[in-house]
C-alpha cells in the first residue's frame, strides 16, 4: 500500500469525521473540499457524479413531502399510537415493528421521531424500562432501509446490482425476512436488558421529586385526533407508488422496453415516483410552502448532498487507486467474500448514509468480483449508525425518557444502542447470508 494512498485516504477520512460531525450538509460540503484538495492537489480526475442515486432520493422525497404535507404522516402515527398503547405489555416487540413498517414504507428512518414520545410514555406508565423499545425502535427504524422498496440504498443496490440479472425483488425477499427476524431475535435478549423501573434505584430517586412528577403527568389520549380524508388519500398513492415500484422492479415485463432491454429502476422509480407527487398535490392539494418546510423534505435533501459530495469524494480516490486496492483486499475477499461487511459497516459509521455508502463502496465489490448474493446477504452492515450516539433519533430518544434509562454512558461508546445494535447486526447478516444462499 503506498504512502500517497494512506495520504489521501487519511484526507477522505478527515472531510468524512469534520462533516458528521458538523452535520447538516456538512458531510456534503466537506466532501466537496476533500475533492478540491485530491483533484488541485494531487492531480487526481474527479469520478463520475452518482447522478442516478440522487435524482432517485428527490423523486422520492417529493412524493413524501408532499405526503407528510397533507397530513399522511399524522394519519401513519395515530394508527401506530392506537396500537402502542393497546398492547403495552409487548412494546419491546411492537415498537421496533412499527419503525420498521414506518421506514419501510416511508423509506426514511426519520419518521421514526414522530413515534419516539409515545413509545417512551406507553413504556413509562406501564413501568416498563423504555430504554428497551426505545433503543430496538431506534434500530429497527435504520435496518429497515435495506427493506424499503423506495430507499435510496436499496434502489443504489438494485441500479449497480442490474448488469447481472439481480432486481428489486431479488434484494428485497432477502433483506426483509432477515431483518425481521434478526430484530426479532435481538428483541428477545434486549427486553431482558437492565433493571426494571421499580428496581433502578435512579428511577426510584426521580420519582421522590415532587417537580418531577408535576412535570410528568399521564398525558390525555391523543388518538381522537381527526385525520382528513385527504390525508388517507395522500397515504394511498404513496403506498400505491410504493407498491408499482416493487412489482415492476420484480417483474421487469411491466416496463416498457427500449432497444430490446427494459427500461432501467433507476428511471422507473424516477417517473413513478415523481407522478406520485404529482397526484398527491392535485388531489390533496397540500400547502406548497409546507411541502419543502417539512421534516422528511429536509432530511431528503440533507442525504442527497451528503452523497453528492461524500460519494463523489470517495469514488474519485478509489477510481485512482483500483489496481492497488484490488490486489489489498482480493485475496481475502476470494477467501472470505463476507468480510466485505465489515468495510459497509465501518465506512457507514463514518458517514451516517446508508446511501453514501453503498454509493461509495458496492462499486469497489463488484470490480472485485463479490457475487451478488453475497453482497445482497451483507447488505444490511449498511447500517452502522448506532455505534456512535450522534444520529437524530438516538439523540432524540433520549431527551424523550424521562426516566434516564436510555442514556450514553460515560466512555460514550457505552450507550444504550450499542447491544441492541450488535445483536440486530450479527443476527441480520446471519439470516441475510442464509436467505440469499437460499432464495438466489
Amino acid at each position: 500500500m503506498s504512502a500517497m494512498f494512506l495520504l489521501q485516504f487519511a484526507i477522505v477520512l478527515l472531510c468524512i469525521l469534520i462533516g458528521a460531525r458538523i452535520g447538516g450538509i456538512g458531510l456534503g460540503v466537506l466532501g466537496g473540499l476533500g475533492l478540491a484538495i485530491l483533484a488541485f492537489g494531487f492531480g487526481l480526475q474527479p469520478a463520475n457524479l452518482p447522478i442516478d442515486v440522487m435524482f432517485m432520493i428527490m423523486a422520492v422525497v417529493s412524493a413524501a413531502a408532499a405526503m407528510q404535507a397533507s397530513g399522511g404522516l399524522d394519519y401513519m402515527i395515530k394508527i401506530a399510537t392506537n396500537i402502542l398503547r393497546r398492547n403495552p405489555k409487548y412494546i419491546t416487540f411492537i415498537a421496533p415493528l412499527v419503525t420498521w413498517t414506518f421506514t419501510v414504507l416511508a423509506g426514511t428512518g426519520h419518521v421514526a421521531y414522530s413515534v419516539l414520545p409515545v413509545i417512551a410514555e406507553v413504556s413509562r406508565h406501564n413501568g416498563i424500562r423504555p430504554e428497551r423499545p426505545l433503543s430496538m425502535a431506534v434500530i429497527a427504524s435504520q435496518f429497515a432501509i435495506v427493506a424499503s422498496p423506495i430507499a435510496a440504498a436499496v434502489t443504489s443496490v438494485v441500479v449497480f446490482l442490474e448488469p447481472q440479472g439481480i432486481h428489486l425483488g431479488d434484494v428485497l425477499k432477502v433483506t426483509m425476512p432477515a431483518t425481521i427476524l434478526g430484530l426479532f431475535c435481538a428483541c428477545l435478549i434486549v427486553n431482558k436488558m437492565g433493571k426494571e423501573l421499580k428496581d433502578d434505584p435512579n428511577y426510584q430517586r426521580l420519582l421522590q421529586d415532587p417537580n418531577y412528577i408535576a412535570n410528568n403527568k399521564v398525558e390525555k389520549n391523543d388518538s381522537q385526533v381527526e385525520i382528513s380524508s385527504r390525508a388517507k388519500i395522500s397515504v394511498g398513492l404513496f403506498l400505491f407508488g410504493a407498491l408499482l415500484v416493487v412489482l415492476m422492479g420484480a417483474f421487469p415485463s411491466l416496463r416498457p422496453v427500449f432497444n430490446g432491454k427494459p427500461m432501467g429502476m433507476a428511471h422507473t422509480i424516477e417517473i413513478v415516483m415523481l407522478s406520485v407527487g404529482a397526484l398527491i398535490m392535485l388531489i390533496c392539494k397540500p400547502n406548497g410552502n409546507a411541502v419543502t418546510q417539512g421534516s422528511v423534505f429536509h432530511a431528503g435533501m440533507r442525504a442527497v448532498i451528503a452523497i453528492f459530495g461524500i460519494a463523489w469524494l470517495g469514488d474519485t480516490l478509489m477510481h485512482a487507486h483500483i489496481g492497488e486496492v484490488k490486489g489489498m483486499v482480493s485475496n481475502l475477499v476470494e477467501t472470505a467474500p463476507w468480510t466485505f461487511a465489515f468495510a459497509l459497516f465501518a465506512l457507514s459509521v463514518l458517514v451516517n448514509s446508508q446511501g453514501a455508502t453503498v454509493a461509495t463502496l458496492f462499486p469497489l465489490a463488484i470490480a472485485l468480483g463479490i457475487p451478488a448474493p453475497i453482497l445482497i446477504g451483507v447488505f444490511v452492515a449498511v447500517n452502522g449508525y448506532f455505534f456512535i450516539p450522534n444520529y437524530g433519533p438516538i439523540i432524540a430518544s433520549i431527551d424523550f425518557d424521562t426516566t434516564g434509562t436510555t442514556r450514553i454512558g460515560k466512555f460514550i461508546f457505552n450507550h444504550s444502542f450499542m447491544l441492541p445494535g450488535l445483536l440486530s447486526m450479527a443476527f441480520s447478516i446471519g439470516f441475510g447470508l442464509l436467505f440469499a444462499n437460499i432464495l438466489l
